[in-house]
């Protein structure tokens, strides 16, 4: 394999298939509720990737029974995704989470957070889990440069998001860094920093987004504007494997891409092929003989 998977890995620590079960926390998010603003990031859509909610063991039957057919004798990690799922006090935090781990076949639990919703109780909460079963943490980055954080609304800056993964990695848990390729007005350069900074962060893995413009958000009014255009495939490829280069070959690639909903997707439209597109991407790595690590550099 030219990169090192998320699969690769699983198999790896826990000797056989794991698969994902979303839930949702009911939380929401500090750029939603007044706290930073009202309006959110500029590419959300308000609606979550999950509208699933319900208690936590219904939720997770009902992500199992998804999964049934093709799980047999497998793992799951319980996933809180959608919006800030440490945005909530200490001890609802508790409850969820440990009803999501409670369950046997439940291997490691995820949170979805942002870098500025970390404080000392949720650290010490997470901490505490730790201690009982794998623990990730997946932070949205997005990118390096100031201007396109203020831009798409981010809402914090750059050491934000360096206490949170030092604070994190002291506690021995596992740190997840999200990047959106294709940010308006960012250049492959632009990205490729980001890339590098991901790499040298002390993150242990690392999901790649594509920029979807989504209905019902403010970046599909930008788009209307014609203030920005979507890559192509061909680009998107491209930034993706000079990204991957840039990593240290023991980071974890969760993602080479994400699939906005169909329903309300603009644009880019190729992107609603999830299929075709892994396979592109596949077979342009396999063309140019792509190794993560190739571009990493450790001292830099």
């Amino acid at each position: 394999m030219y990169y090192h998977t998320l699969n690769e890995e699983m198999r790896r620590q826990f000797g056989r298939k794991v698969y994902k079960l979303a839930l949702s926390g009911g939380m929401t998010c500090p750029n939603r509720d007044g706290t930073l603003d009202t309006r959110g990031c500029l590419f959300c859509s308000g609606a979550g990737e999950f509208a699933a909610v319900g208690p936590i063991d219904r939720q997770l039957e009902d992500a199992r029974r998804r999964v049934a057919a093709k799980a047999k004798d497998a793992l799951y990690i319980a996933y809180f995704q959608s919006f800030t799922n440490t945005y909530a006090p200490v001890e609802k935090l508790r409850q969820l989470f440990t009803q999501a781990m409670a369950p046997p076949e439940i291997a490691a639990l995820s949170v979805a957070t942002r870098p500025d919703c970390l404080g000392p109780e949720v650290l010490a909460l997470l901490t505490e889990l730790q201690g009982q079963k794998p623990v990730w943490v997946e932070l949205g980055l997005q990118t390096i440069h100031p201007a396109t954080a203020r831009y798409i609304r981010r809402g914090y800056d750059l050491p934000v998001f360096d206490r949170a993964v030092a604070e994190l990695k002291r506690a021995g848990i596992t740190v997840i860094v999200h990047q959106i390729l294709g940010l308006p007005g960012e250049t492959p350069e632009m990205m490729a920093a980001t890339a590098d900074y991901i790499a040298h962060s002390g993150a242990d893995g690392v999901k790649f987004h594509l920029l979807h413009v989504l209905r019902g958000t403010d970046l599909a009014d930008e788009y209307a504007a014609g203030r920005f255009e979507t890559m192509t495939m061909e680009a998107y490829i491209a930034v993706l494997g000079d990204c991957i280069r840039r990593l240290p070959p023991r980071m974890v690639i969760h993602r080479l891409t994400g699939d906005g909903d169909k329903r309300t997707l603009i644009a880019p439209l190729w992107s609603g092929d999830k299929k075709r597109v892994l396979n592109a991407i596949h077979a342009a790595f396999e063309q140019e003989n792509l190794q993560q690590g190739s571009l990493y550099r450790e001292n830099v």
